[in-house]
């Protein structure tokens, strides 16, 4: 496994911050490769993304989620390996830091060197700049679910 650990301070209100980041389907609007994103339930999304010419369908499941605090998540089936977290933190009460760790398990010879060479890290970092964009123009966002998921 790989891992991965970005953050960018955004210059919103903290809820602001984490009501957008619940919006799974806006995330093709600023993450690069991201296709589509359809929310199956509250606990889990399907996948779409290419990246380097290399197209994937995924599940994911959220595993803990904190109103405020925190989104965790992991794959469930399929060829894909990753899990991770998102937290937020108060600044201010106009900005706040989004911190991003995930570990994934590159696949095929491809993958595996572009995790070498530090793509994946870039990329993450890119998709944390374009959110801090996308939120920062809007001011508020365009929803936000506010459920507790635990654990177990």
């Amino acid at each position: 496994m790989s891992m991965v650990q970005e953050s960018v301070d955004v210059d919103v209100p903290l809820h602001t911050a984490y009501d957008q980041w619940t919006q799974f389907t806006d995330f093709p609007r600023f993450m690069e490769g991201v296709e589509e994103v359809t929310q199956l339930d509250e606990r889990h999304n399907h996948w779409k993304t290419s990246i380097a010419g290399v197209t994937r369908e995924f599940d994911t499941e959220i595993v803990d989620q904190l109103p405020d605090e925190k989104i965790a998540w992991r794959t469930v089936g399929g060829d894909v390996q990753q899990m991770g977290v998102v937290t937020f933190t108060r600044l201010d009460d106009r900005h706040t830091t989004v911190r991003l760790a995930m570990d994934f398990q590159p696949e095929g010879v491809a993958e595996k060197a572009a995790d070498a060479m530090g793509m994946v890290d870039r990329r993450v970092k890119g998709d944390l700049k374009r959110f801090k964009s996308f939120i920062e123009e809007r001011g508020v966002e365009n929803g936000g679910w506010r459920g507790r998921i635990t654990p177990g």
